[in-house]
């Protein structure tokens, strides 16, 4: 993945949940990220994000999850190309889920959302977008003419997961 966004993100930054994490993960890494471990209690989504956030520089952030190794480029320049003006750009698929880990947002209003919705004992990201103004939901429709099978949001969570990961891998995606 971060060699997917290398060309796309100036600053990556991986969010983890401990010391022992960051540890584990440094050498691995070999400095093509910045390591942080979460600043608040809980870990969640929400929590990750928000400590993300707050470590960037820049004015938008593309937020993706550690288990989706696939995300186009062409969809991340998309996403950070409509979030102009915007407090995020976040894929909705047509029965209306939406992608909120694989969303561009504005770092400050981010930022502002996440921790009025942890103040309020809410760790769930629909608590943050909830409270953002002017969110543009992109359907998923309209990036499949980007990333035909969708594979920006293919999961790997299970061992069948990795063993289509992988052959995805060998068929050069």
């Amino acid at each position: 993945m971060l060699e997917r966004i290398s060309e796309i993100a100036d600053e990556r930054v991986v969010v983890v949940g401990s010391e022992e994490q960051k540890d584990m993960l440094s050498n691995m890494l070999g400095g093509r990220a910045s390591l942080v471990v979460d600043r608040y209690e809980g870990q969640s989504p929400l929590v990750g994000a928000l400590t993300g956030f707050e470590c960037v520089r820049g004015e938008y952030s593309l937020l993706l999850p550690c288990d989706t190794p696939f995300i186009s480029t062409s969809v991340a320049e998309l996403l950070f190309d409509l979030c102009t003006n915007r407090s995020a750009v976040i894929p909705r698929w047509p029965n209306g889920f939406i992608e909120p880990l694989q969303a561009v947002y504005h770092k400050k209003s981010a930022v502002t959302a996440a921790k009025a919705a942890l103040e309020e004992k809410k760790h769930n990201l629909s608590s943050m977008i909830a409270r953002l103004y002017s969110v543009r939901y992109l359907s998923t429709l309209v990036l499949q003419q980007l990333d035909p099978e969708l594979l920006t949001f293919f999961n790997v969570n299970t061992p069948p997961d990795l063993k289509r990961a992988e052959s995805l891998i060998g068929e050069g995606e």
